[in-house]
């Protein structure tokens, strides 16, 4: 039986339609598929086109940071008291190189380097980050700048530049003020936090360390710019792109109110001494000495000063590294008769009120003495002779607290913000003050009538610092405001807050005129008056010297305690300001276990005081004032006049020929 036609032409229409469904089903999945490869490319061409050719050229291109030039800090008067000066370095990349002690014999062959400072560099680089160079060389000479140079070509990774390091003209002048620069530590990293800015890790970045230079270190490190390279696939650098370096921001200026002048010939008349020096200008606040001898010299400490280096200085019995004008605590001896004398004249306490000075005081269990017998004194005659028994007795009739109560408006045991840190506050005590330093110990709590003598002489419990007693010094010379002490002058030359704009001292004028007095008394007829004269003329200095006790009467020997074992002698003080009629600056001056306050600080304060006062023009113009001319006999002619007509001889004729 055959087959019938239409049943075999069904089968092949069924299998071709299955055929036909399937081919439209792929070819829609095609289609789709090339639509959205097709938008997805014009995606790419058309919106981030730009966004995929700039990973490209970062592909090329390298950008290597390029440190700022760190602010400068400059002197009253624009002298520049930290700056910058060019520094040839060799720098190697880790990324760079191959093998380490292969490069460092090739560097060996060019420049110096010691077995110790191989090691080190080798730790250095093992260390450091990918892509952050690190020094091998710095202060490169340019004969060594200009070898190295010629041969970077043999020495990949390897670069020469020439950057900047920190400078300070004046060496020791201004280094407990200015402080200094050094290579960042892992201390300085790890308070940057888990992710410091790439700045820090520059080998030729240096980050401010103490006083002005670490107060103001964000301001001074300005913002780092940029180098555009061209590298290869390894990173190495293939040309240079001068067009697309991104400039650095120069950091900010600092300009301080101190007196280049004043404060290099305080610390030259420091010598070899040991001490501080505080002037103020008494008319708005500004500070224009701030020295502390013997000092050290800043630029050994940005290269990095050595270890048997840094143990000298921290073992001299001197202390070089103490800031003696901010940290330096001592008792201010005499000089804190000035403010016993303005408490007892607020407490109602006759000027004229006379004790007898017999050399000796006993009071209680205890025999309390004076340098010598000065007999029957007022108060004016007190602080002119200095006389302590006049002071033991003064202290007692007006009590410790009061006597606080004054000295605390004088700036002494306060702090003051002038933007630099370091100072200690230091002890101005009163019986409060005592019941919490002894609170630990119930039966020392109370005070005691005879703790009260010693604290009118400024010995006791009581300690300060150069600042405050210029502080003090200053706003007795004022008279009117409680001055406050501005170092800083301006920032990047945004004017600072002056240290006249605070309110008034709240003590009588008339008071503080009679202390004025009597300083002025102290220089022309007292403990001073041989070493006090200015030699200028009319213009004169007022002051008070102080004598303060190190350990106790038995430390130094001889009078004031001014011979013997260096540490166990008596610190010295002067205070003063000038002119007397008109004051302008005030002074404080501090000689370490100096001796008698007359024979080592004064003379110190009148060179000090006589810079000041002579580039000051106005002071100029008084102690410059032309003497008058000599007196000329009556039958002497007027210099210049015309002579009187020839006299005409007989036979002469009438006219000249």
């Amino acid at each position: 039986m055959s087959l019938e036609p239409h049943i075999f032409f069904d089968e092949v229409n069924e299998r071709q339609g299955v055929f036909h469904r399937r081919t439209f089903l792929l070819g829609g999945f095609a289609g789709l598929g090339l639509l959205a490869l097709t938008g997805r490319l014009a995606a790419l061409q058309l919106f981030e086109g730009r966004r995929y050719q700039s990973l490209s050229a970062s592909n090329q291109f390298n950008f290597r940071l390029r440190t700022p030039p760190r602010g400068r800090v400059l002197d009253r008067n624009g002298v520049e008291i930290a700056s910058n000066r060019p520094d040839f370095r060799l720098l190697v990349l880790r990324d760079e190189i191959g093998d380490v002690d292969a490069t460092l014999d090739k560097v060996a062959e060019l420049i110096p380097i010691t077995p110790e400072r191989r090691k080190a560099l080798k730790r250095d680089i093992a260390n450091s980050p990918r892509f952050v160079p690190v020094a091998i060389a710095n202060d490169l000479t340019w004969d060594e700048f200009s070898r190295i140079n010629v041969r970077t070509p043999e020495l990949p990774g390897v670069t020469a530049e020439m950057g900047e390091a920190r400078v300070y003209p004046f060496g020791g002048a201004f280094a407990h003020v200015i402080g200094y620069v050094s290579k960042i530590n892992a201390e300085d990293l790890q308070k940057a936090g888990p992710s410091p800015e790439p700045l820090l890790l520059h080998p030729g970045f240096r980050i401010g360390k103490q006083g002005v230079e670490r107060a103001f270190d964000l301001q001074l490190r300005g913002k780092p710019g940029a180098q555009k390279v061209e590298v290869d696939a390894v990173g190495r650098v293939v040309r240079e792109d001068p067009a697309g370096d991104i400039k650095a921001i120069a950091g900010k200026d600092i300009q301080l109110t101190l007196d280049a002048d004043i404060q290099n010939r305080a610390l030259e008349v420091f010598g070899e001494e040991s001490g501080g020096c505080v002037m103020m200008d008494v008319r708005n606040g500004d500070i224009l000495c701030l020295v502390s001898s013997p000092s050290f010299d800043a630029n050994s400490f940005v290269k990095g000063v050595s270890g048997v280096e840094y143990r000298a200085l921290a073992q001299y019995e001197r202390k070089p590294l103490l800031d003696k004008a901010l940290s330096g605590l001592y008792p201010p001896g005499s000089t804190f008769k000035t403010m016993v004398a303005l408490a007892a004249l607020e407490s109602g306490i006759d000027p004229n009120t006379r004790y007898t000075c017999s050399g000796a005081f006993p009071f209680g269990n205890h025999v309390f003495k004076c340098d010598k017998v000065h007999g029957t004194l007022e108060m004016t005659g007190a602080i002119a002779t200095s006389c302590d028994i006049y002071f033991y007795r003064t202290a007692l009739a007006v009590g410790v607290d009061k006597i606080a109560d004054v000295a605390r408006r004088f700036g002494l045991g306060q702090t003051f913000d002038i933007g630099i840190s370091g100072q200690k506050p230091g002890i101005v005590p009163d019986q409060e003050w005592k019941r919490r330093y002894f609170r630990k110990s119930p039966a020392n709590q109370k005070w005691f009538p005879g703790e009260t003598p010693s604290v009118g002489i400024g010995q006791g419990y009581t300690v300060v610092n150069p600042l405050q007693l210029c502080v003090m010094a200053a706003r007795l010379a004022n008279g009117r405001k409680a001055l406050h002490p501005r170092l800083i002058r301006s920032i990047g030359g945004v004017e600072q807050p002056r240290g006249d704009m605070v309110q008034d001292l709240s003590v009588d004028h008339a008071h503080v005129d009679f202390v004025r007095r009597a300083m002025a008394a102290v220089t022309t007829s007292g403990t001073a008056a041989q070493v006090a004269d200015l030699g200028l003329g009319p213009i004169k200095m007022a002051g008070k010297t102080g004598t303060a006790q190190s350990h106790s009467y038995k430390g130094g020997r001889g009078a004031y305690g001014a011979r013997g074992e260096w540490a166990l002698r008596d610190h010295a003080w002067f205070v003063a300001f000038a002119p007397y009629d008109d004051p302008r600056y005030a002074l404080s001056v501090l000689v370490e276990h100096g001796g008698f306050g007359a024979q080592a600080a004064a003379p110190r304060a009148r060179e000090i005081m006589r810079v000041a006062l002579l580039k000051d023009p106005e002071l100029r113009s008084r102690i410059e004032t032309p003497l008058p001319l000599p007196a000329l006999p009556e039958n002497a002619g007027a210099e210049g006049a015309a002579p009187p007509p020839p006299t005409l001889l007989p036979g002469a004729p009438d006219t000249p020929v």
